[in-house]
């Protein structure tokens, strides 16, 4: 959806799309109790990807798949890692830097405001 078509279809459509954005941030958040959550969350971020196109909320979405892929990534480094002791160290760091993804992600959505700019990127 393009910002003609989003501004086109109005008010609803883009308290909808926070709505949203706002529920996959919770999801991600309560990966932290309920593991699985995580995965409801990047499987929500990639069916409704074409929706948020064009919207503020376009940067969230690639911001919280960003999150998701690179906690994955140094999660699994820290699994491996916990064999030689210093992999409890990287999957807490893992831990505090993904809870800092979440909750800048959604103080910005909540000032509403993209996470990033196109010269950011």
């Amino acid at each position: 959806m393009t910002t003609e078509e989003a501004a086109a279809k109005g008010p609803e459509t883009d308290h909808s799309l926070k709505q949203l954005t706002q529920v996959v941030y919770a999801l991600q958040a309560a990966s932290f109790l309920v593991g699985f959550s995580i995965f409801a969350a990047i499987i929500v971020n990639y069916v409704k990807r074409e929706d948020v196109a064009g919207t503020l909320y376009e940067s969230h979405f690639n911001w919280q798949i960003r999150t998701f892929w690179w906690s994955l990534l140094w999660g699994v480094i820290g699994v491996v890692l916990a064999f030689v002791l210093v992999g409890f160290a990287v999957l807490a760091a893992d831990a505090i830097w993904f809870l800092y993804r979440i909750v800048k992600g959604w103080l910005r959505l909540s000032e509403g405001k993209p996470m990033y700019t196109d010269a950011q990127k």
